[in-house]
């Protein structure tokens, strides 16, 4: 099909500024070849990113030469396909694992850092160590964390498990949320306090999109670091906890241009 048999839409001057599917014109009654061909190979890419198996090796190699403490766990569910037929089981954590984490001298944390492979390993590979690289130097000094958690076919849940187990008065948890068709390798995370077995999704915040196309990673520390100071501060998180992290980094890209400092974008 050539460049003349094509009708282009008069919207496409957005396709500028957004990777969502508009504006694609149109070839006679049906779409151009090439916006098929694009849409087959995000269709690929949100497939593959979901039955990819996370490279956990690689990832603690990366964490430790940051200087993070790791472990592993691995939830109920013993493969791919019973973690997308039975989300269930990817919340509770496997058995063997259980008495490991117990066996465990326990010293309590303020804080548990846990990465879950979720719907995206791909996300996890790409973007969890760059984010927690910029976390890092925003943590106060003063907190005490356990030991980072590589979990895989796992849920939301299942920090808080680990969490409640590691004795935590607050989890972090890392995921790969669920790809979509412009979107393979999305990251999100959630935030709860006082982790314990059947916490619901309303004690939780959440901070979504993370990568370089989204949320970026020094943009997402700093949010990520004010919640877990006000989390603390305040004994809780979720519904009551608002998100006023804008408002901080309003006064602190104020105070970044007199000093002359950048400020996360």
């Amino acid at each position: 099909m050539t460049g003349k048999s094509i009708t282009n839409n008069p919207w496409g001057e957005w396709r500028s500024v957004t990777p969502a599917r508009l504006a694609l014109g149109r070839a006679g009654a049906g779409m151009p070849t090439d916006e098929v061909l694009r849409f087959g190979w995000a269709h690929a890419m949100a497939r593959d990113a979901i039955h990819a198996t996370l490279d956990v090796a690689k990832l603690e190699t990366d964490l430790h030469a940051q200087g993070w403490i790791v472990a592993h766990v691995r939830s109920r569910a013993t493969d791919r396909t019973i973690y997308l037929r039975r989300p269930d089981l990817g919340r509770v954590i496997d058995p063997g694992d259980i008495a490991r984490l117990r066996a465990e001298p326990i010293v309590r944390s303020d804080v548990c850092i846990v990465i879950g492979d979720g719907l995206s390993s791909l996300a996890i590979e790409r973007h969890a160590a760059p984010l927690l690289a910029a976390l890092k130097p925003l943590l106060a000094d003063e907190l005490q964390h356990a030991p980072v958690v590589i979990a895989t076919q796992a849920r939301v849940a299942l920090a808080d498990e680990i969490g409640e187990l590691l004795q935590a008065k607050l989890t972090v948890m890392l995921i790969g949320e669920r790809p979509g068709l412009s979107s393979p390798d999305s990251l999100g995370i959630y935030i709860t306090h006082a982790p314990f077995r059947g916490r619901s999704d309303a004690v939780r915040n959440c901070i979504s999109n993370v990568r370089p196309e989204g949320l970026s990673y020094s943009a997402a520390a700093f949010k990520l670091a004010w919640l877990v100071r006000e989390a603390l501060a305040r004994q809780l998180t979720g519904i009551e906890l608002k998100d006023e992290s804008d408002l901080a980094l309003l006064k602190t890209k104020a105070a970044s241009q007199i000093s002359g400092n950048a400020a996360p974008e």
